[in-house]
């Protein structure tokens, strides 16, 4: 099975109401610890008047970074619940504030930690989760009389084209999974008697959106 993990597409905010409390998630994707902090620094100047700003962040394919705050809150009840949801949910290189507006009465400390934990899970239910997958960028050169037999081997396979340029020769840059690619490459050699010429990148993680290719 190929080697993967999932991350969030694009920004996504969702709002609870528990006991007249206001609770705002923002989540937006990040790639590294600086982004994350930008990001969480950013929401709470948005939300300065707030009664607290909690937030948590993972950072990498094996969360090598990862940062939480309680921001006022009872020690344990917001920034480590937040973060246990996405450690929990699989989501990487993600930052999350929750903001909170006190509607006037107390939650306690087991009503606050579902609350950020509910207001979180409800973000990442309305998010756009994406699946990034090990793989491979391959780049093909071949002629007129080639393009077609690779056209139906990516169909075949069912391929994410990344682009084709055409001009004397044609470029076909696709994305392939890293167990397929020897195959593919394997297949197109076969098709073309060896005339094509390939290009296979280092090793990298690509996503599939709408059927747009995501580096």
């Amino acid at each position: 099975m190929a080697e993967s993990y999932k991350v969030l597409y694009e920004e996504t905010t969702a709002e609870i109401i528990e006991k007249k409390s206001r609770f705002i998630a923002f989540l937006k994707p990040v790639n590294s610890e600086e982004e994350a902090a930008q990001f969480i620094d950013s929401i709470k100047k948005m939300n300065w008047n707030a009664s607290h700003n909690c937030s948590a962040a993972v950072v990498g394919r094996n969360n090598e970074y990862s940062r939480c705050s309680d921001d006022g809150e009872p020690s344990g009840t917001a920034g480590k619940p937040i973060l246990e949801v996405l450690l929990g949910e699989g989501i990487h290189n993600t930052a999350v504030v929750v903001t909170r507006y006190f509607g006037g009465t107390l939650l306690g400390t087991g009503g606050l930690v579902r609350a950020y934990q509910r207001c979180v899970k409800e973000g990442l239910a309305a998010a756009h989760i994406m699946e990034k997958y090990s793989g491979y960028q391959i780049t093909v050169h071949t002629d007129y009389n080639g393009i077609g037999k690779i056209q139906y081997i990516i169909g075949q396979m069912d391929i994410f084209t990344i682009d084709t340029e055409y001009a004397q020769a044609v470029t076909v840059k696709i994305a392939v999974q890293a167990e397929e690619s020897e195959r593919f490459i394997k297949k197109v050699t076969e098709a073309t008697n060896g005339q094509a010429e390939i290009e296979k990148s280092e090793e990298l993680f690509f996503g599939v959106v709408n059927g747009e290719v995501i580096l």
